[in-house]
């Protein structure tokens, strides 16, 4: 089975005071002619890039920059990724869509979203029913953490047996 990364952007790698121990990286990525600022650690994104080059973690962006992924992606030095849905309209709904559908097919999920990762009820108990999902809603302004690099670590590490 894959391990299969949801990976959002702003409040999860574009964040305002991301917790690595080096200086932030910013830049500005364009989408629909406008220059967004966007402020990261590099460590963070380095770390991404190993998961997925190994082959351990399939990275898709699950974010409204979808769009424009090819913007992040040069900021980021991350490779291209692909994108789990393509339309903007109804960001939450197509993520949403996204996770149920990695399940579904049998694959592990990893999510990481700060807004529309479930904390508690009915939808946090669906996706994390069998055991192949880690669930995590990183603080906006702080991203994901190296911490929760290690916990991804580990639950891939584990998804491999």
């Amino acid at each position: 089975m894959t391990c299969v990364w949801l990976l959002d952007v702003d409040g999860v790698i574009n964040v305002r005071k991301p917790r690595w121990h080096a200086a932030p990286h910013h830049g500005r990525a364009y989408a629909e002619g406008t220059a967004w600022p966007m402020r990261w650690a590099p460590a963070l994104t380095a770390r991404i890039r190993r998961l997925h080059t190994s082959g351990a973690v399939e990275v898709r962006w699950c974010s409204t920059w979808c769009a424009w992924s090819d913007q992040v992606e040069r900021l980021f030095h991350l490779p291209a990724l692909p994108c789990a849905f393509t339309t903007t309209a109804d960001a939450p709904t197509a993520k949403l869509a996204a996770a149920r559908a990695v399940l579904a097919g049998g694959d592990h999920l990893i999510w990481t979203d700060d807004d529309e990762v479930p904390t508690g009820g009915p939808l946090l108990d669906e996706l994390t029913a069998t055991g192949r999902a880690l669930l995590i809603r990183p603080d906006a302004r702080r991203g994901l953490t190296p911490e929760h690099l290690d916990e991804i670590e580990a639950f891939v590490r584990r998804a491999a047996g």
